[in-house]
């Protein structure tokens, strides 16, 4: 399946090769032509790879195709991250080498003459390879598509729907089906008004939307409503003329069908003219099944093709897709939520047994009960596994139905993970990668927005940010997107961080999808195949076992779930000497109190923690030597004496979350240009920061925790208007007990701050006025401070702000109680208002 991830692959490999910085680069070490052709090349194989990968499914040649096509691809990136490894190590030099330093430079292999000499013979070499692959492409007759538009037309007859369904086969949906039918039988306020009211129905692949759309159809008070009711299936082909077509068929008496092949022949005119005379006069019910399509200007030009109808006439249309629903509803989306546990058990016994058959098997009928619970709700999840046992008397086999991810089952084309994964399919190629890395993740897993976008910023499979945009704002987007798409659920937006988890369905679609490149280790794996890509660990004690001797193209090791990692330093030695290409190390929790200097041979490391390490005392300065770092994580490090003081040489770091002993911010007159956030916690000797926009020119987040001698006004002792401001974002002060009001240089963010967070300041007495001025702020959370009464007198000119939340601050609590609060005129104007109530506070007090 990682197949499917070979278009994207592609782009960024041509977009970075297409950069003006890389040309620049290869021109100065002459290796611009060789780079160019690689390009050219590239660009080739890309034009046919939209095309290869829709086809590959049933075609194991095609599929070989692009493994190789894939292991040459990421040797393509592989070289060329080297390249850029040598360009930032010379601009080190260059800033802070000393003549030691460069003596050793030119006596190595990054020598500029010996690097050159190298460098051109890998380029050569993949070249090489690439276009012996390249060649094939001719063989399988693809098609040349450059632009990755999904929807994807497939054509898949398996999807088309029907109206009918027997009301027995419908479990615990009388509470939706009532709520459509009440929809669907309200007169507009209007009597004249012709306008279509549209109804959607949403929600995950096989979740029961066409069995609920059916139930409703075939509803009697449908019958008297409505003199005409329609049913046509959508799926992912929105041509028009074939719409009217199947319009007009499903309109027509069934005794007395159209041929398909003479409308076929009849000309776009002809067609509306006969679908207007079909509908004409007539109060009908038009169901779209299964809509998959977002192009606005196809659906008003249905829409307006269907106004031919009486007063009262209603489309239903059923959609996994949020934005579809609400590009096409005249109302609010009806959410379709997971069945309940009981009916789910229902539903299960329904399929799983013959009629009654059921009480002759408590036994297995409790086996059912946990079978069900992997099913989450999901009706077609529940058929599936339950049609799986029919008939089936063997304890072992229904013990394997229970102990099997679903994924491992057998399945038939219209069963679970076929539903879901048309969803994924429809998924552009840009969100494929950054899906399928879910399955690094266990199981109920909370994300949060910030640990996503540091990995996929880290493996470098987000597109790049467009003029004014950070890579912050694009994983956003893709967030969102995979939300619109049903993807993710629980999902709390906090602005500038989000929350959210994935299915349990949707996490086995994600495994399914990345079997062949991401690999979540348990107990229950011995070894890892050779060509995983992406590694999680669940546990530790066969770590070292784990790895073959060809286990060289491993990018990530990672232990989601904080997994103590008992030997880091043997796991450290075998990374540096097996994975020299390791993008991503994440050794949370682990318990070693030093670090092997040979870490700083990880040259194309971007993401490295060492989170909630309690023993570690020092970090080898080697690890400057890593230019490519974009996070350095020793948060919760409480027994780390200093940073290293060569920290200014990774000129790439993005991201520093810090725990030290340190009075002093570990930093030097040069700037660290690159860093975006900065968290500093439990840092109990610091008594400054040093927030000089010189030092810290493109700092957006920073966050403050548990620093009890930090006094953040100190950063600095006079403040000169010409100087450069901040660009702060986000601000989180947390547990401070110095200040007493807000430090003044927050004033200089005025026009860059969204989220502003201020919790566990015990002495917070107050807000400045100049708070009114922060234009763009907008979130503010306010919590646990109970000095502070009262708000800025214009907090109502903070007109951009959306989330206001209080609570903790008993007296201001009470002050800005809606609609009885002395504040509550002051930001009754705010969308989302939460005040914690009196009562609330009183009983904490009392308890």
């Amino acid at each position: 399946m990682a197949e499917l991830f070979l278009f994207s692959i592609a782009e960024s490999l041509i977009t970075k090769l297409a950069s003006h910085a890389f040309q620049e680069a290869s021109r100065v070490v002459g290796l611009y032509h060789h780079l160019r052709d690689l390009k050219k090349t590239l660009s080739l194989v890309k034009a046919v790879l939209l095309d290869a990968e829709q086809k590959q499914e049933h075609n194991h040649e095609l599929q070989e195709w692009l493994s190789q096509l894939k292991s040459v691809f990421y040797d393509a990136q592989d070289v060329l991250d080297e390249f850029e490894c040598q360009t930032l190590r010379k601009h080190v030099l260059k800033a802070h080498g000393t003549i030691k330093d460069e003596v050793s430079h030119f006596f190595s292999s990054s020598n500029p003459l010996v690097f050159r000499s190298k460098m051109a013979q890998q380029i050569k070499d993949v070249s090489k390879r690439l276009d012996k692959v390249a060649a094939d492409r001719h063989k399988f007759g693809l098609r040349i598509i450059d632009v990755d538009t999904r929807v994807v037309h497939r054509r898949d007859t398996s999807r088309m729907t029907h109206s009918r369904v027997s009301d027995s086969d419908v479990i615990g949906r009388e509470h939706d089906k009532e709520k459509i039918i009440e929809l669907l039988m309200q007169q507009n306020p209007n009597d004249h008004d012709k306008s279509l009211s549209v109804i959607p129905i949403v929600g995950i692949g096989g979740l029961g939307k066409t069995t609920l759309a059916k139930f409703v159809f075939n509803d009697k008070r449908i019958d008297e409503c409505f003199s005409l009711k329609m049913w046509v299936c959508v799926s992912d082909d929105f041509d028009i003329n074939q719409l009217i077509i199947k319009i007009i068929n499903s309109a027509n008496d069934a005794s007395a069908p159209l041929r398909q092949q003479n409308l076929n022949m009849v000309d776009l005119e002809q067609l509306q003219n006969h679908l207007r005379s079909k509908l004409a006069g007539q109060k009908f019910l038009l169901v779209l099944d299964d809509v998959w399509n977002d192009d606005r200007v196809k659906w008003v030009e249905l829409r307006n093709l269907i106004q031919e109808g009486v007063a009262g006439s209603k489309i239903l249309v059923t959609t996994r897709i949020d934005s579809i629903a609400s590009m096409m509803g005249t109302v609010t989306s009806h959410k379709l939520q997971s069945l309940s546990p009981e009916n789910s058990l229902s539903l299960f016994v329904k399929w799983a047994f013959k009629e009654g058959e059921e009480e002759k098997h408590p036994h297995f009928v409790n086996i059912g009960k946990e079978i069900v619970n992997k099913c989450k709700g999901v009706p077609l999840a529940v058929r599936t596994l339950g049609s799986l046992l029919f008939s089936k008397f063997e304890a072992n086999e229904w013990e394997y139905v229970r102990d099997n991810e679903i994924w491992n089952l057998p399945q038939k084309k219209d069963d679970i993970l076929a539903v879901l994964k048309l969803s994924y399919d429809f998924l552009p190629s840009y969100l494929r990668q950054c899906f399928a890395l879910f399955s690094l993740y266990p199981k109920d897993y909370e994300f949060r927005s910030v640990e996503v976008a540091r990995l996929w910023e880290a493996l470098g499979v987000l597109a790049p940010p467009r003029k004014n945009e950070t890579p912050e704002d694009v994983v956003k987007q893709y967030l969102d997107e995979l939300l619109s798409r049903s993807f993710l659920q629980d999902f709390i937006d906090g602005g500038t961080i989000c929350q959210f988890k994935i299915h349990d369905l949707v996490h086995d679609l994600a495994l399914f999808v990345a079997e062949d490149e991401c690999l979540l280790l348990n107990s229950h794996i011995q070894n890892i195949p050779e060509n995983i890509w992406h590694l999680s660990f669940a546990e530790y004690n066969f770590l070292e076992n784990s790895f073959t001797s060809k286990s060289v193209a491993v990018r990530t090791i990672m232990f989601s779930n904080g997994a103590e990692v008992a030997n880091v330093e043997a796991l450290l030695n075998t990374c540096v000497s097996k994975f020299k290409f390791l993008r991503v190390l994440d050794l949370r929790d682990s318990t070693c109190k030093t670090l092997p200097r040979s870490i700083g041979k990880l040259k194309h490391l971007r993401y490295f923690s060492i989170q909630n390490n309690r023993n570690i005392k020092r970090l080898p300065n080697s690890i400057c030597k890593l230019q490519n770092l974009q996070l350095l994580n020793v948060l919760g490090c409480e027994e780390l004496e200093a940073l290293p003081k060569g920290l200014r040489k990774l000129i790439s770091l993005r991201h520093l979350d810090i725990t030290t002993k340190q009075t002093v911010f570990p930093y030097s007159p040069l700037k660290f240009p690159a860093l975006k956030t900065l968290y500093v916690a439990d840092c109990h000797s610091l008594k400054s920061l040093p927030l000089e926009v010189t030092n810290f020119p493109e700092l957006e987040t920073l966050i403050v925790k548990d620093c009890v001698n930090l006094d953040l006004d100190l950063w600095k002792d006079h403040h000169e208007e010409q100087n450069p401001k901040l660009k702060l974002k986000l601000v989180g002060l947390w547990r401070l007990p110095q200040p007493v009001a807000l430090p003044q240089w927050l004033q200089e963010t005025a026009n860059s701050l969204q989220s502003l967070f201020m919790m566990n300041c015990d002495n917070l007495g107050m807000l400045p006025e100049w708070l009114s001025t922060m234009t763009n702020l907008k979130v503010l959370i306010i919590s646990d401070c109970p000095k502070l009464i009262s708000l800025p007198d214009n907090i109502h000119h903070l007109t951009a702000l959306e989330y206001l939340q209080i609570s903790d601050c008993p007296e201001l609590c009470k002050k800005c109680q809606p609609h009885v609060g002395e504040f509550w005129p002051k930001i009754s104007h705010i969308k989302h208002v939460f005040i914690e109530e009196p009562e609330k506070l009183e009983e904490e007090e009392d308890a």
